[in-house]
């Protein structure tokens, strides 16, 4: 008799999992049915649910129902074995049906870097990166770009973006700078508020609502050169007192909070010499309870790995310290040992009970509100958006917002009646070049990575019939004819992370003998300059007629020729000031800067 009651029980939770219209329940009725799932779950299923593991990392599908595993990601580069929509359609359903299995049939969430669109699936719409957002000071227009990669997102099943990212870097040497809207924390509030809500407002087909996820708390935009890896920037050490950290860092995450924001990533960086991910300080005492964030706190890729000590101890610091799911991923750790250890930490009484239903209560609610409970299987009914002409047309009105004119000797306007333009470089013809990084793989790629409109493209769309538009590499394949205008789009190749950390800023000789051998030839060249931060121009801006960072527009190109050629009045400006020397950062002396934060023509 015993048996069949628990068993009832159990049915019960499964038939009310089943039919929970969750959009419709208040925070009331959510707790309510979390807590008949924790009162029923075992310890051993509460752990699974605290884990994420990298789909490629899977021993085997049947680990899911197996272990009730709460989550699935897919890291830079990690797609089904072909990128196309439908094969990441169906990669999420087979994962989640599997998962559905498990006995209290509770399902998975699956996260994915929709950093700046959609970006690890071909044919997805690609936006600029945030530090062209941030040129835009458009709070409107970055809603309408995170709804439309809401729609996309969705469109594949998946059901949770890691995005936006809150940092205001000033060191631009860090390889993330570009990932920040601005230096200035200000703006970043405002336009990291404007993403939150157009991640989660959208109205998807499913009915699922897209989780957003503010990171990285805190600090990771901020930390001393010299501390990082490899003695550079990234994961390096933030030193700001609390009172500092309240004033100047904390309002951007309080407007994402105060925004509805479902999930918060730990910083690899430290705060005065103690790891963000295992700073009990920071992620229970600050954010949960000064600032009252309710929803969960996801750790970065193998994060938890990075404090000191032993694998086991890292587990109970960061889980003591506040992190509700852990990104095992599986590369590195394997996600059954830590599940093993986790369990173990909590039987030999390191990690209370207390804190292990918080955490997975706390996961178990966003899944509730935003309707995995009642929509788990996504059907195949809007793939269509999915790099679709409505929101290509609102990524190339951000290209166009974001490019900022810093110089311009009567060039721009371009006539679109030229008689001949040259249009030169290693970026003109180079999407891969112009998406950078976090584009279809973590690192990004050269050439045609996926479907877009590159600069030239763009360019040849623009100009009339009669315009003879000639593409050359570096200018040296001109033979002697000389002429009236070259375009040059030069810059920075594709990176992310710690992969982009330089102690030296400045532009590539190959770039700057291109405008040479243009320049020696007549030429009068207007150079667009592709990059994630500002670059060393200072010695060679006299030298060009015309100058404009485009930072790393995406897959719009033609956004670049509407403003080159006057179709729309130019109005980026920059976020970020650009110092002498941009090793410098945002914190130069104002007498040492080229131009200021606010700059553009």
């Amino acid at each position: 008799m015993k048996k069949f009651i628990i068993f009832l029980s159990f049915l019960l939770i499964n038939i009310s999992c089943d039919n929970i219209e969750s959009n419709n329940l208040s925070e009331a009725e959510i707790s309510k049915k979390v807590s008949e799932l924790i009162d029923s779950m075992t310890l051993d299923e509460k752990v699974g649910q605290m884990t994420q593991i990298d789909q490629r990392f899977l021993d085997t599908i049947t680990d899911l129902s197996t272990y009730s595993i709460g989550s699935l990601l897919s890291g830079g580069g990690s797609h089904p074995k072909v990128n196309e929509p439908q094969a990441w359609l169906d990669m999420y359903n087979k994962y989640q049906e599997e998962t559905l299995k498990n006995r209290l049939g509770i399902p998975l969430i699956y996260g994915i870097d929709a950093v700046h669109g959609h970006n690890n699936v071909y044919g997805a719409t690609i936006f600029p990166q945030n530090i062209g957002l941030g040129a835009t000071n458009n709070p409107e227009l970055v809603y309408k770009i995170s709804e439309a990669t809401s729609l996309e997102v969705a469109a594949t099943g998946i059901d949770w973006t890691f995005s936006p990212c809150l940092s205001s870097p000033e060191d631009y040497r860090w390889g993330r700078t570009y990932e920040g809207f601005s230096s200035d924390p200000v703006l970043v509030e405002k336009l990291g508020k404007a993403a939150v809500e157009g991640y989660q407002n959208a109205l998807t087909n499913s009915g699922k609502k897209i989780v957003a996820c503010a990171k990285h708390f805190i600090g990771d935009g901020n930390t001393e050169f010299g501390t990082g890896m490899n003695g550079l920037v990234d994961r390096g050490n933030t030193v700001l007192t609390t009172d500092e950290l309240k004033e100047k860092l904390l309002p951007k995450y309080q407007a994402a909070i105060d925004a509805n924001v479902q999930t918060i990533m730990a910083s690899y960086n430290s705060w005065n010499g103690v790891k963000c991910h295992g700073s009990k300080e920071l992620l229970t005492d600050i954010l949960k309870v000064e600032m009252g964030f309710e929803g969960f706190v996801i750790s970065d890729w193998q994060g938890i790995d990075e404090i000191p000590g032993n694998y086991k101890s890292d587990i109970i610091i960061s889980i003591n310290a506040g992190v509700d799911m852990v990104m095992v991923s599986g590369q590195g750790q394997p996600y059954k040992k830590f599940m093993r250890l986790l369990k173990e930490n909590v039987e030999e009484g390191s990690i209370s009970m207390e804190r292990i239903d918080d955490a997975v209560s706390r996961i178990l609610k966003v899944k509730l509100r935003n309707g995995l409970f009642s929509n788990p299987i996504v059907q195949n009914d809007n793939l269509q958006v999915i790099g679709s002409d409505d929101h290509r047309n609102i990524a190339r009105q951000a290209v166009r917002e974001s490019v900022v004119v810093l110089k311009n000797e009567n060039l721009i306007p371009i006539s679109k009646e030229s008689k001949s333009i040259v249009v030169a470089g290693r970026g003109a013809d180079n999407l891969g070049m112009q998406c950078g990084g976090w584009t279809i793989n973590w690192q990004g790629g050269q050439g045609d990575i996926t479907i877009g409109t590159t600069i030239l493209d763009g360019i040849k769309e623009s100009v009339s019939t009669e315009t003879k538009v000639i593409h050359s590499k570096d200018g040296t394949d001109l033979g002697n004819v000389s002429g009236d205008l070259a375009i040059v789009v030069i810059g920075e190749d594709p990176y992310t992370e710690f992969f982009g950390d330089k102690d030296n800023l400045d532009l590539l000789e190959e770039d700057i003998q291109t405008i040479s051998n243009l320049k020696d030839k007549g030429y009068k060249v207007l150079v667009l300059l592709i990059s994630g931060r500002p670059m060393n121009i200072a010695d060679h801006l006299d030298n060009w007629d015309g100058f404009a960072a485009i930072w790393l527009p995406g897959t719009e190109g033609n956004g670049v020729s509407d403003i080159l050629f006057g179709d729309f009045q130019s109005t980026g400006k920059l976020s970020y000031p650009w110092p002498l020397n941009a090793e410098d950062g945002a914190n130069a002396p104002e007498n040492d800067l080229l131009y200021n934060i606010g700059f553009g023509l």
